[in-house]
């Protein structure tokens, strides 16, 4: 299992919009997160800062998520959502949300 943390701006204004796409994500997208092994995902807002945690419970974390980048569906629900975003000038090249490292767990 592996999990992944990371950080991304909302947008000034875009908080209520955000939050009630998120109270009612739609079933297709939550379950192509589900086939691509995506598990306890969890996404937390503090002022316009989003932090997401998510566990991968699969063996090829590039051809799930690369499965799920190809759906239908999820494209869709990303075309609605990346608008409401701002991503971090410090993330990664080919980053949209910014990954940032585990620094204590606690089992």
């Amino acid at each position: 299992m592996r999990r992944i943390a990371s950080v991304i701006g909302l947008r000034p204004g875009s908080v209520e919009r955000y939050e009630a796409l998120h109270a009612a994500v739609w079933p297709a997208v939550l379950r192509r997160l589900s086939a691509s092994n995506v598990a306890n995902y969890s996404i937390y807002r503090h002022g316009e800062l989003l932090f997401s945690y998510m566990e991968y419970v699969g063996d090829d974390f590039d051809a799930d998520m690369a499965e799920m980048a190809a759906d239908k569906a999820t494209q869709e629900w990303w075309a609605v959502c990346s608008p409401l975003q701002d991503p971090l000038d410090t993330r990664a090249e080919g980053e949209w949300w910014k990954e940032i490292p585990e620094v204590f767990h606690l089992e």
